[in-house]
């Protein structure tokens, strides 16, 4: 299974983007849309799994929720927007992580790129894709790809868009 992820978008979505999604079997997006039509034209590319971010309206929190578990081709999944990272999880989080904690834990807002095991504590690799738009203080737009093989996350990608600005 194929994934591309992104967050952060806010509004901006260009045809690099659709292109580095093409061939994904499905696009998780950790929130701040930005506006349905982010939404709606990653609809068309791949199966849309997404959480609403701070900035992301009521028609999106009405088909985004703020926290989503699921699994993937036998990885557990755990997303949101904003979550902290490893050593300091958002307290909307830290108990689902204490009591059962997902191999995979994605979060968005922070626009930065990040990519950390948690192998101390809760066993789980965190990642924030950093922001694909271009509102934020970030320098440089960002995304992630990878692929899931029975439960294990291979051939992840960092892939760089391009200056914000």
């Amino acid at each position: 299974m194929k994934i591309g992820l992104l967050s952060d978008t806010h509004s901006y979505l260009d045809d690099q983007i659709l292109r580095l999604l093409s061939d994904r079997d499905e696009i998780w997006h950790a929130g701040d849309f930005g506006s349905m039509d982010v939404a709606d034209r990653l609809r068309e590319v791949a199966p849309l799994r997404g959480v609403y971010g701070n900035i992301d309206g009521q028609d999106i929190r009405q088909l985004y929720p703020k926290v989503l578990r699921f699994e993937a081709a036998g990885l557990d999944v755990l997303m949101t927007h904003i979550g902290g990272y490893p050593g300091k999880y958002h307290p909307d989080v830290r108990d689902i992580i204490k009591e059962n904690p997902p191999q995979l834990y994605i979060t968005g807002h922070s626009h930065i790129l990040k990519i950390m095991p948690d192998k101390n504590r809760n066993n789980l690799l965190h990642i924030n894709p950093g922001a694909a738009g271009k509102h934020g203080f970030h320098k440089v737009r960002t995304m992630v790809r990878f692929a899931i093989e029975a439960g294990q996350l291979r051939d992840l990608q960092v892939l760089e868009l391009g200056k914000r600005a």
